[in-house]
């Protein structure tokens, strides 16, 4: 069935051809009749239409709907919502407590720069004040005084 065929010659290199031939089936054996109960077979029907026409056909049974499962008695989208709301007043709890902790230690640090910045303060005042109060050191003004030979005169 699949015999080569002689080469082709094309251009500079030959080519061999297979022919592919289809195999044929052996013919399937009939298949028995199953013998169908008449009341399963639905009559036939025949409605004419307002013009004249008649169609004929089978009557169809109308779908029945499918049996509704029974309702839980809260709905899913409820429950839900209720623990998303206890979910957020738990949340809420911790974040006032966080900003509670947050406006205490901004109050703190502002007490404690204020402490710094009074006592630097006191203690840049006292180095003034204290220093004019007792005259260890001789104040000099510099545009009156007069120096001859390496000695200092007023």
């Amino acid at each position: 069935m699949n015999e080569p065929v002689k080469p082709l010659v094309t251009g500079r290199r030959e080519a061999t051809v297979e022919v592919h031939r289809p195999t044929p089936l052996a013919p399937l054996p009939p298949t028995p009749v199953v013998p169908v109960q008449p009341g399963t077979i639905p009559a036939v029907t025949s409605i004419v239409l307002p013009d004249g026409r008649v169609v004929t056909g089978y009557a169809l049974e109308p779908a029945k709907p499918e049996p509704v499962a029974a309702k839980p008695p809260v709905s899913r989208a409820a429950v839900n919502i209720a623990l998303g709301g206890i979910g957020f007043g738990a949340v809420c709890g911790g974040l006032f407590l966080l900003t509670a902790f947050i406006t205490a230690l901004t109050a703190l640090i502002t007490q404690l720069i204020t402490l710094a910045a009074v006592i630097f303060g006191g203690w840049v005042a006292v180095q003034v004040f204290s220093a004019s109060s007792h005259r260890s050191g001789t104040t000099v003004n510099l545009r009156k005084a007069v120096f001859k030979r390496n000695h200092f005169h007023s």
